[in-house]
């Protein structure tokens, strides 16, 4: 497994490279051979007035979907602990899916994100997915995994674009397009 950790705007010093490796290589145990490579970005907000600046934010890349998590907590380390808590569950959940469909959804890799620095709004993250048509289970199962509230889809049904987000009361809304 390629492992890569990196700082945004930060030095990421030796023993904090060990650590998050260590922590996040926990979850290539449970991946087994699905698991293709995980990338570790570690930063700090620069809001002083925030008390939980360090951020740990880890995107695992699978034979089937993309797994996201993002902590943030007083100091590095205690970040590094949460986020690979945060993501053993959502694989472990995600492996139980598939073992109890006895098949994985596929997803696509997105592309790395553009970033640009600008006074006035603008956009700063910019995906291309290729995507393969799929079910509503499998996309919400694919948009909780990311731990996004929207989710974009093609329909196996239709062959549509659908865009999946979470509700305020916690359910689910679909629009499809015809």
């Amino acid at each position: 497994m390629q492992m890569i950790v990196k700082g945004r705007r930060m030095e990421v010093t030796p023993a904090i490279r060990d650590y998050a490796e260590e922590k996040v290589g926990r979850v290539a145990k449970i991946l087994d051979h699905m698991l293709m490579s995980a990338e570790v970005e570690l930063y700090t907000e620069r809001n002083r007035s925030i008390e939980k600046g360090q951020v740990a934010e880890v995107t695992v890349y699978t034979k089937g979907p993309v797994i996201r998590a993002k902590e943030a907590a007083s100091d590095m380390y205690a970040a590094i602990d949460l986020v690979s808590e945060k993501l053993e569950r959502q694989v472990r959940k995600y492996k139980t899916k598939i073992i109890d469909r006895h098949k994985g959804a596929a997803a696509p890799v997105p592309a790395p994100p553009l970033v640009e620095e600008s006074e006035e709004p603008a956009i700063v993250k910019t995906k291309t997915l290729e995507s393969k048509p799929m079910s509503t289970d499998e996309a919400i199962l694919q948009m909780e995994l990311l731990g996004h509230d929207f989710f974009v889809f093609r329909s196996e049904d239709t062959e549509g674009t659908n865009v999946l987000y979470r509700r305020h009361d916690g359910d689910y809304g679909l629009i499809t397009s015809v």
